[in-house]
Parts: structure tokens; C-alpha cells; sequence
């Protein structure tokens, strides 16, 4: 068979043994799988390629035996805009998601205690401003002119067998003033201020969008979904070094025994609260 005839070789999915049909394969490193199959791997998974067929059907198993906990899983508060941040502060558990139809969508359920670290990244880019001189061309400002744009992304560091970064973005659209980036000629200084401000020449809106509302809308999520994680991530933490350390053992009010605490700081022998 020549390599036309490989090309459009028909293949069979290395996990449910359907066949794969053009253009619908995703290479695994000692086998196939099928868009059906891939659709029900973690969306925050990125190393399928590098995976073996074996360590896809281990995720597949971890993915099936999520579908239970998203069930289970009961929304006490809500962070974020577009992707949302869901905590179920009562059982410890968080998950990530866009999605309207959890049940559908299947998001990764994980512990606040999976939480290794949680930060807003601020992404800034510029564009320069130029105007048409009398015969068309684009030109620069003297000195440049500069329009800036901002986007917002919160990335969760996470203890998972699959991923260990969740990255999502907080605007759905860039954060800037609407300004010009190509004016019609340089005295066009009225569009979208980026002609005289009090007197003096804009060379940048940078300030500008910084103090924008808006800006500082999803600087503040950002900033209040960061808090967040970490806050109940320290929590756990500080509950589960308080268990595991020893208990000291004190003298009972009730019946003057020398008795150690159990886990409701009752006296182990009369049953009485020694610790209120």
C-alpha cells in the first residue's frame, strides 16, 4: 500500500474498537483514539500524545467515577463571570466550568486540599497608532503612539494524577478604551482620544485602562477567586495538622480521671465534655 493509501487507511479507536473515520483521529503514543473518547478526557488534560493506551483508560475510569461526584456535588458559592469557580464549601470540593449542563460536562471535581498554589496573570499587549499621510501610507507618530489592551487569567495549581494547571481567562473580551489603532490623517486627533488630552500629547492610554472600571471589575475577581482557593486551602490544612497531631492528656472534671480527648472532646472513660 502506498503512503496515499496509509493516509486514508481506515483505523480503529485503541479504546471502544470503533472505527475512526477521516480526519478524526487522535494519535496516542502506542495506539488511536476517537473524537468520542477524547471528548470524555479532562478538558484541562494536555499530554495526550505522550499518553499510552493504558494511561488513557485509567483517566477514562477516573473520568467515569467523577460523573458521581459532580452528582453529589452541592453549590454553595459562585466566583467568576464566563468560567466559573464552583465551591462546595461543605464538603471541601471545587470545580471549575463554563458549562450550564454539569451532568454533561462532567467538570473535574477536586479538593481545596489539591490546591498547591493560585494566581492572577495579567496579560498586557500594545498596538501603535499610525495615520494615512496624503498619499496613503501608513505613518508613525513622532514620538509613537501606543494603544493597550489587557486580558485576565487566573491559573490554579493543582495535585491531580492528570493536570496540574488549571488556566482560564476571567474577560471574554479585551479589556481597552476602544481606541484607533489607523486614523485617516494625524489631525484626526478627535476619534477615540488619542489626540490631545489637556494640552499635552497622548503617546499611551495605558493609564487610561488601567483605571478604568472594568478594568479593575476583573482585577478585583481575579484577585477575590485567588483569595478564595488559598483561604480554604490553608484551612484544610490547618484542620488536618490539628488532627494529626498528639493529643495531650488532662484531667477529667467529671470523674477525675487522667484521660485523653477523643475526637469530640469527650473524657473516654465518663463520656463527659472536657473541653467544653
Amino acid at each position: 500500500m502506498g503512503l496515499f493509501g496509509k493516509l486514508f487507511d481506515k483505523k480503529e479507536c485503541s479504546i471502544c474498537g470503533g472505527e475512526i473515520g477521516l480526519l478524526g483521529n487522535r494519535k496516542l503514543e502506542d495506539g488511536n483514539l476517537c473524537k468520542t473518547c477524547a471528548a470524555k478526557l479532562s478538558p484541562w488534560f494536555s499530554n495526550r500524545r505522550q499518553s499510552t493506551v493504558e494511561e488513557i483508560q485509567e483517566q477514562l475510569a477516573y473520568r467515569e467515577a467523577n460523573q458521581a461526584k459532580v452528582s453529589a456535588f452541592h453549590i454553595t458559592r459562585t466566583l467568576g463571570e464566563r468560567t466559573k469557580v464552583l465551591l462546595d464549601e461543605d464538603a471541601g470540593l471545587f470545580m471549575v466550568t463554563s458549562a450550564r449542563d454539569l451532568e454533561d460536562a462532567n467538570p473535574d471535581v477536586l479538593a481545596f486540599s489539591d490546591v498547591t498554589g493560585c494566581r492572577l496573570d495579567i496579560d498586557e499587549s500594545k498596538t501603535e497608532i499610525e495615520y494615512r499621510d496624503a498619499e496613503g501610507e501608513r505613518q508613525s507618530f513622532n514620538p509613537p503612539r501606543y494603544a493597550y489592551s489587557y486580558d485576565f487569567y487566573i491559573v490554579i495549581n493543582v495535585n491531580n494524577p492528570y493536570f496540574n494547571e488549571i488556566r482560564f481567562q476571567l474577560n471574554s473580551e479585551a479589556v481597552d478604551n476602544d481606541v484607533e489603532t489607523l486614523l485617516d490623517s494625524p489631525n484626526d486627533m478627535g476619534r477615540r482620544k488619542v489626540g490631545l488630552m489637556g494640552g499635552r500629547s497622548l503617546t499611551s492610554n495605558a493609564e487610561e485602562v488601567r483605571a478604568s472600571m472594568e478594568y479593575r471589575q476583573y482585577e478585583e475577581m481575579g484577585q477575590e477567586i485567588r483569595d478564595a482557593l488559598l483561604q480554604v486551602r490553608q484551612q484544610v490544612r490547618e484542620e488536618a495538622a490539628a488532627a494529626a497531631a498528639p493529643k495531650a492528656a488532662v484531667t477529667c472534671p467529671y470523674c477525675g480521671a487522667t484521660t485523653t480527648p477523643d475526637a469530640s472532646g469527650c473524657c473516654e472513660f465518663c463520656g463527659g465534655a472536657v473541653n467544653g
